[in-house]
């Protein structure tokens, strides 16, 4: 299968020159081992016991070959995290080690956390930017950059791709297959995550069902900040049962270590001069269209009945995928802000490393109205020094900046 280039890509370029060992971190099935193993010059496959049993003769990794090696599947064996460290204390040079993971393991006692000596990354699916359907003509991180560049560009991309896209996938192994198969893969994956990936983990699942249930209610809860006590109601069961609040913690943990919930947190900042701001976080799974299988919606049904409610949410999650994707390659964090009582909201707030501001408000349609740019118009009121940009990101057709600034983007044309 045909390399589509990632944003994180471009992170690479510029950090392994630089960073003696780098960790891809993020679910299974994202790209990690294929993007790193472009850059290595050798890999030691740890998900293979023979290969796994060499690492574990070789705490130093004496016998490594020189160049760039790549430790794959790291935590499982979580002994080289330490190794790799110690390479670095001892002056081991940039580019030397690439780590991939697709889950955070309990730290063993002794084991250390590697900060300040081994730089992580998260690796998300693909963004529709990445997915080669799209041409970009805006770059988000212009925009965050305050340059002046000029916002243009249309698309014939049209709700139902938007719609496709959803479904569609962000892993690169699943996103091109037909529909009957992908929809096989996608359940797959969900299966291998209850069945083998959090025993691997040292969590056992004793009923599967109710895990599927409880994810399908977060799914359902997908770009909102339900709370988690309500998502736990919408998991009873047809005979009126429901799973214990200490079970469904679990799930949102060990979950969470396979890095498949991705929840926008809220934007709290530093010597806060906005009031009643609200810090619970936006449910999002890794990818749109795992909630999509979740819920059982096709692209069709996203479009009408019976899933029509879900549109704005899912396309949303879709929104974020790429945003986030956008944001990390420009060192920004991605939050979202809510005032207690719901009377303000912005979707996505990105803060820069000069603690610049960018704002997002997203919409499931093509025309953009002044009620739509309100809470983004009065962010910048509220913060006048440090919103640098205003976006709408929108299905529509042309880029433009409105009369009183605010940008307005189709999904399809929004870019690194």
């Amino acid at each position: 299968m045909e390399y589509l280039p990632r944003t994180i890509d471009r992170e690479l370029d510029e950090l392994l020159p630089i960073a003696p060992a780098i960790a891809l971190d993020g679910p299974k099935g994202v790209g990690k081992t294929d993007t790193a193993r472009r850059r290595s010059t050798a890999v030691w496959y740890l998900d293979d016991p023979a290969q796994r049993e060499v690492a574990r003769a070789d705490f130093e990794l004496a016998s490594s070959p020189d160049g760039t090696l790549l430790l794959d599947e790291w935590q499982k064996l979580p002994q080289v995290w330490d190794s790799v460290r110690r390479r670095v204390d001892a002056g081991d040079p940039p580019g030397r080690f690439l780590l991939t993971g697709s889950a955070t393991p309990a730290s063993p006692a002794g084991t250390h956390s590697g900060a300040g000596r081994i730089l992580s990354l998260r690796m998300r699916p693909m963004g529709l930017h990445e997915r080669g359907l799209v041409t970009p003509t805006v770059s988000l991180s212009a925009l965050l950059a305050s340059r002046a560049e000029p916002v243009e560009g249309t698309t014939t991309f049209a709700l139902g791709d938007y719609a496709d896209a959803v479904v569609d996938s962000g892993l690169p192994g699943i996103m091109t297959a037909a529909p009957r198969l992908r929809r096989g893969l996608l359940d797959a994956y969900l299966h291998r995550v209850i069945d083998r990936d959090l025993p691997d983990l040292g969590y056992e699942v004793r009923r599967p069902q109710t895990l599927r249930r409880w994810l399908s209610a977060y799914a359902a809860a997908s770009s909102t900040t339900t709370a988690y006590s309500k998502i736990l109601d919408a998991t009873t069961a047809g005979d009126g049962t429901q799973p214990a609040k200490t079970t469904t913690i679990a799930y949102r943990d060990h979950l969470s270590q396979l890095w498949l919930l991705d929840p926008v947190p809220g934007w709290i900042p530093a010597n806060n001069p906005i009031r009643r701001l609200q810090q619970a976080s936006k449910h999002q799974l890794a990818d749109p269209a795992l909630a999509a299988r979740l819920l059982n919606l096709s692209a069709t049904a996203l479009l009408g009945s019976p899933g029509s409610h879900m549109a704005g949410p899912l396309f949303e999650s879709l929104v974020t995928l790429g945003v986030r994707v956008i944001a990390q390659a420009a060192e920004a964090t991605v939050s979202h802000l809510r005032l207690r009582g719901g009377e303000r909201e912005v979707d996505l707030v990105l803060e820069g490393v000069d603690g610049q501001l960018l704002g997002i408000e997203i919409k499931l349609a093509p025309e953009v109205t002044g009620s739509d740019v309100r809470h983004l118009t009065w962010l910048r009121d509220q913060l006048p020094d440090r919103v640098v940009d205003l976006v709408v990101i929108t299905t529509g057709k042309t880029a433009y900046r409105r009369a009183d600034g605010v940008a307005v983007v189709p999904l399809a044309l929004l870019g690194p």
